[in-house]
């Protein structure tokens, strides 16, 4: 007998976030994508928010940025501290098919996420 974890969907998570900070507006896909693709592009390997406030092409909220900044946290795309943000995630498809080399998947794994 398997055991499915409940998983939460990118919008879910979004949505949660959202209520918790009782925003009177949510982050659209094209802010979260703006920033990730800021965050991304910049030299420094450790962002403060004010750079990257500065860095973005538009302005946006501060809450908002925060709730993106989390968002962002959650999906493991980030390391966000008091100190600065960090871009962790790689997207190079050598290293990915290294880590799931390495990698021993469970027996209830879905087999689409091995492959």
């Amino acid at each position: 007998m398997s055991i499915k974890k409940n998983r939460i969907t990118p919008k879910e998570s979004l949505k949660k976030l959202v209520e918790f900070h009782k925003l009177k507006q949510s982050p659209t896909l094209n802010t979260v994508i703006m920033v990730e693709k800021t965050i991304q592009s910049m030299e420094d390997s450790l962002v403060k928010i004010s750079d990257l406030k500065r860095a973005l092409p538009k302005q946006i909220n501060h809450n908002v940025l925060k709730v993106i900044l989390e968002y962002l946290e959650e999906s493991r795309k980030i390391v966000y501290s008091s100190k600065g943000i960090v871009w962790v995630r790689n997207n190079s498809p050598q290293m990915r098919a290294a880590l799931r080399r390495s990698y021993s998947w469970p027996e209830d794994f879905p087999d689409f996420v091995q492959k």
